[in-house]
Formats: structure tokens, sequence, C-alpha cells
């Protein structure tokens, strides 16, 4: 299916291509990276920056770098949407996420080598100190923090036209503002229909099926 995308993709039949992607996608939840960059580019010929920006993103997380982090940045600056904004925090972020479980193996590795070598050295007699002691289990209480609790933060893209962002999580709360499609919006929580949002810089509520959730 793949080569039946790209070879109509090769073409300029960018919808039934785009099509094709898609099945492998979400069907068969197989990509690469420059099918990512295809849809992307496609999205962004029909003026769908939501889409484009979701797979560039897609693409970030798979393959993070630099130059797509620009990229995202220099499409949101020609069309106007927040949210894309380029600084080092961001890259990191990726970074942690993509190695996420290669720390936390490492963290688990550590820890039952420490306590292997501790059971040995105590029946041979060895006691070990309050502050060894205090501290490996400090160490401990941090791998169960960062498996259940560690959370750099969610983010959504706003997917439709004439959205509006309400100081409160009800259709009668005070109107902030009127939006379109594109926006990236940091999620800090959720209540029913509702995402809590920080929307320039102050937190605000937008109702659900108007975000698309990145992953």
């Amino acid at each position: 299916m793949l080569e039946q995308a790209d070879s109509l993709f090769n073409l300029q039949q960018y919808s039934d291509a785009f099509q094709v992607y898609e099945t492998i996608l979400e069907k068969e939840q197989l990509y690469s990276p420059q099918m990512l960059l295809k849809m992307a580019y496609i999205k962004e010929g029909l003026k769908d920056y939501t889409g484009a920006m979701y797979y560039l993103h897609l693409f970030y997380t798979k393959q993070p770098s630099r130059s797509v982090l620009k990229k995202m940045e220099e499409l949101a600056q020609a069309h106007r949407l927040s949210g894309y904004e380029y600084n080092d925090l961001q890259f990191f972020k990726t970074q942690f996420s993509k190695h996420y479980m290669r720390i936390l193996e490492l963290m688990l590795i550590i820890a039952v080598v420490t306590v292997t070598v501790m059971a040995f050295r105590w029946r041979s007699g060895y006691r070990f100190s309050k502050t060894f002691k205090a501290g490996f289990i400090c160490y401990l209480l941090f791998i169960i923090y960062y498996i259940n609790f560690l959370n750099l933060g969610n983010e959504g893209i706003i997917k439709n036209d004439y959205v509006a962002i309400m100081s409160a999580p009800s259709a009668g709360a005070s109107w902030l503002a009127t939006t379109s499609q594109g926006h990236k919006v940091p999620i800090t929580g959720e209540q029913d229909i509702w995402y809590e949002i920080k929307w320039k810089g102050q937190k605000a509520y937008i109702r659900k099926n108007n975000v698309l959730e990145l992953p």
C-alpha cells in the first residue's frame, strides 16, 4: 500500500495518495518519517494547517530535529498561528519523551543491582549507614514518581474555526476570545466535555471536540 500511495504522490494525485497514507496510519499503525512529511505537505497545500501541524508533530516525535521545529515555527508565523514558538525546552521535552522508557529501564537496572549488592553485603555482616539508606529510599520514591506522576504536559491543536475560548467550563461562562484552527495550546486539565488550557498566559477552557490532542 505504501508503494501505491508514493506512486500517487509522485503523480501529484495528492488527495488519493493521502487517503491511502491515512489508511496505512490508522489501520495498520505503520508509518515512516517520509510518509508523515508527505502527509503534512498535502495538508498544507489544502490549507488545512491543523492537519499539517499534526503530521509534522508526529514526524517530530518519531525523529526529533531542530529543523522540523523551525519549519513549524515558520509555518505558524506565515499563517499567524500561536503556540509554535521555537525554544530549547520544546526540543528537550521531545527528546526526553523519546527516551522515557530507556531512562526508566536504566533506573530499574541500577535499583536491582543495588539491592542485590546490598543483600550480599548485609549477609556478610556489613551494615549500611542511615544516609545511604535514606538516599536509596529517595531514589526508589523518585522511580515511583517517574512512572506514575511525571508529566511534561499535553498539547493540542485547535481543529475548527470560530471556536470560543471561555473563562470557565460552561457555555454560560465569560467569553475570552474566538479563535480559528491551527493554534496549538497547552492542555493543563479536563472537566467533562471541556479541556482546561493556557490561552495567552491565563487559564481558559475549550470544548474537547474542537481540539486535536497531540500524542
